[in-house]
């Protein structure tokens, strides 16, 4: 079962005018309604190469993530197994074809060569699904098919501040995820939560900006959540600042989150239950 016991979490509930950290428990946990349990395990590849900055977080994500698999054994969604890798030859045709998702993990710089850009392609022209974290759109700047992939590419960011994260589009299954081991009876009490405190909700982060705005970069793209630019300093995108968003693109899925730089992150049960809601949709399983 995945809880979590004693996270710091970076989750933020505002009481009055103050700010006030909170544990992360009982949050975003809903039911995503797909198909039954007797179905085989699928596989996901963890890939956190980098070719430029490195994130002392990969760690924690990489933990967490396979922490999600190891617990999507006891759950009636679909089960999944997570190899992780940083050897980038593992993009080539008959490798990829493993596997049902690519996680890219705080990847950065030019992390394939073209040979293994090819391979990403053919994935997703295929139908494989691609869930990307924080600075996987830092990533491959001379390749216009994988900022569209992405749904937006990295320019710069403010000091990491609290922000107020605004929640868009609650009824995406990525959205409504709730992480193995929680039961219907839960995720009804935290559904009612959260309706309540969907908007308001303030993190801890980098708050990316990007080269374009991510709805003229990728016209396709279903935006989950934003941030109000009037909570912290540095914003440059204006009242409509998508920070997690989703498309169906060249034949596959992509869900892509801007957040996720500290190691909190991945102790808290409100962004791991995005990425595995992620990891679902990315599938074709919610």
């Amino acid at each position: 079962m995945f809880r979590l016991s004693g996270a710091a979490g970076y989750l933020v509930k505002r009481t009055s005018n103050s700010p006030q950290t909170t544990k992360s428990t009982c949050l975003i946990r809903y039911a995503v309604h797909i198909s039954p349990v007797n179905m085989p395990a699928f596989r996901i590849l963890i890939f956190s190469g980098t070719a430029d900055y490195r994130h002392i977080s990969i760690p924690a994500g990489i933990r967490a993530l396979k922490k999600l698999a190891e617990d999507s054994a006891s759950s009636p969604l679909p089960r999944f197994t997570a190899d992780a890798s940083e050897d980038a030859e593992i993009f080539n045709p008959s490798s990829l074809s493993a596997y049902k998702v690519i996680v890219l993990l705080q990847c950065s710089g030019e992390f394939l060569n073209p040979n293994q850009l090819d391979a990403l392609k053919t994935f997703v022209r295929s139908g494989g699904g691609v869930v990307a974290v924080h600075c996987a759109s830092f990533a491959m700047k001379s390749s216009k098919w994988y900022g569209q992939l992405i749904g937006g590419v990295f320019d710069n960011h403010p000091e990491p501040q609290l922000g107020e994260v605004r929640l868009v589009d609650g009824e995406h299954p990525i959205m409504l995820a709730r992480l193995p081991g929680i039961g219907a009876s839960e995720s009804q009490t935290s559904a009612t939560k959260h309706q309540i405190q969907g908007s308001g909700r303030v993190w801890f982060d980098e708050w990316y900006n990007f080269e374009k705005h991510p709805r003229e970069a990728s016209k396709g793209i279903r935006v989950l959540l934003s941030v109000d630019e009037q909570s912290y300093a540095g914003g440059q995108l204006g009242v409509d600042h998508p920070i997690a968003w989703c498309q169906i693109f060249d034949g596959g899925r992509c869900f892509y989150t801007s957040l996720g730089h500290f190691d909190q992150a991945y102790e808290d049960e409100w962004f791991l239950g995005q990425l595995y809601g992620g990891i679902l949709w990315a599938a074709g399983l919610a």
